[in-house]
């Protein structure tokens, strides 16, 4: 009857315990309410605006708005080989074990124990009856532990934890989206330096047959040595650029090696013709565009954790109150585990409180809400960020249409340009000078156009980027 009345009345003081628990953290404002109102529109749309995170949803593999298989293969192999996400997944899988060890201390330690023992006592020690003796000792018991969260330490301690472990998966989100959009723009260069070589080598095939027809009425007397020398100057000049653009080439699908996880010398992307199919993107609103980027969720987060661990350094004020208790068998002789032998302790009910040190922690409360500061500046600042790079690819997008519509007219003219100058040259109605200026006028606009169409696809991957990848629905 006592034993019961005993732990009755320990399950009731701890259960009077957990429920007058209190948390000693501040009340969390998500740090998004100190920013300016949400515009309604992008831009060059005035204004930004805030988004509450969801990162969660569903991007799909939005790179294949591009329809180009050697893509899908390529991100499907960074996913697989990529040691920069491989890095990022282990952090987030310590983050996750950072927040279960948090987790474990909201519940009771148990451990258990077992020892046998066989001791002589001297007939010399204290109040002995002057004889000494030999026997046996075992024990078999557990035991128990728990701290009673009363100032909320524990718990604060565990939302801290989980809040670190969503950044991090927010972190491993963005580490993603990065590589996939860094496999697309290389993937993207190379298709340009691609379609620029493939240019060039017409151009020294045209440019050769310029310079042979110039040696030809070099010989026949119809023209001077300095066409023949403006001829090999243009044709050197075009041979000298389909080795650099052969040297970007190399480099950047070196590039596209290490993305992928591969090594440079046993890794190629055989040359082709790119499409140039440049993707339509719907503009969203700025609210619903950014609460895909997880970084902002990150971010929102690792304030969400410096907020919950104030309430960990304001609860070191308060006394630190543990719960203990032991139980089990032990005899000398006989069936150990048997009633007559068995035993129990409840207790100690333990209280720990610091009195002085020093102004630790008031210094350790200062510490925390120095971090919560930090965290919140660095979510506006990813906000901000956000948005500016949101802003940057929808100008790119839209200006590099209107550019590119300007320089394919241009190519165009160029290239008619060189044809009359040619055939004016044939009728010698001009002189080579002329040829020259339009062949490498003509030349340098195809140049700018290929340039500029490789820039509106690597703008569609930078907007993708820069929303935090499309839904499943627009991607």
């Amino acid at each position: 009857m006592v034993e019961r009345r005993a732990r009755r009345a320990a399950l009731t003081a701890l259960a009077v315990a957990l429920l007058g628990g209190c948390s000693m953290a501040p009340k969390y404002t998500p740090p998004a309410a100190s920013l300016p109102a949400a515009p309604e529109q992008f831009a060059g749309m005035q204004g930004w605006a805030p988004a509450a995170p969801q990162d969660a949803a569903l991007r799909g593999a939005w790179w294949t708005m591009f329809g180009d298989p050697v893509l899908d293969d390529l991100e499907t192999r960074a996913e697989a080989a990529s040691p920069t996400l491989a890095a990022a997944l282990a952090r987030y899988d310590q983050a996750r074990g950072a927040a279960g060890v948090a987790t474990s201390e909201l519940f009771p330690e148990i451990g258990v124990n077992g020892s046998a023992a066989r001791s002589r006592v001297s007939a010399g020690r204290p109040l002995s009856s002057g004889s000494s003796a030999t026997y046996d000792n075992y024990i078999v018991g557990g035991s128990l532990s728990y701290e009673l969260d009363l100032w909320g330490r524990v718990r604060n301690s565990v939302k801290a934890g989980r809040a670190e472990a969503d950044a991090s998966a927010g972190d491993l989100a963005s580490a993603r989206l990065s590589l996939q959009a860094a496999v697309a723009d290389a993937y993207l260069r190379l298709r340009g330096l691609d379609a620029q070589a493939q240019l060039l080598d017409r151009s020294v095939d045209a440019f050769q047959r310029a310079y042979q027809l110039t040696e030809t009425r070099h010989e026949g007397g119809i023209s001077s040595g300095i066409d023949v020398n403006r001829a090999r100057t243009v044709l050197a000049n075009a041979r000298a650029l389909v080795a650099s653009i052969a040297n970007q080439r190399a480099q950047t699908e070196h590039e596209l090696a290490a993305l992928t996880g591969a090594i440079a010398s046993d890794f190629h992307v055989a040359p082709a013709a790119p499409a140039f199919d440049v993707p339509s993107l719907a503009v969203d609103t700025p609210s619903t565009l950014l609460q895909r980027r997880p970084d902002i969720a990150a971010a929102e987060r690792r304030v969400y954790a410096a907020n919950a661990r104030i309430g960990v350094a304001r609860a070191a004020w308060f006394p630190t109150i543990g719960l203990g208790g032991s139980g089990g068998w032990q005899t000398t002789h006989g069936n150990l585990l048997s009633a007559p032998n068995s035993m129990w302790s409840l207790g100690p009910l333990s209280a720990l409180l610091t009195v002085f040190d020093g102004g630790a922690r008031r210094s350790q409360v200062k510490i925390s809400r120095g971090e919560y500061d930090e965290a919140a500046a660095d979510y506006r600042t990813t906000v901000l960020g956000a948005f500016r790079e949101v802003e940057d690819s929808i100008a790119a997008m839209r200006q590099l249409e209107t550019q590119g519509k300007a320089q394919q007219e241009a190519a165009a003219a160029a290239q008619r340009t060189s044809e009359i100058a040619m055939s004016r040259y044939r009728d010698g109605a001009s002189d080579y000078l002329d040829v020259v200026t339009a062949q490498t006028d003509a030349l340098d606009a195809q140049r700018s156009a290929i340039a500029v169409e490789t820039e509106r696809m690597r703008a569609a991957v930078d907007y993708v980027k820069a929303i935090g990848g499309p839904s499943q629905q627009q991607g």
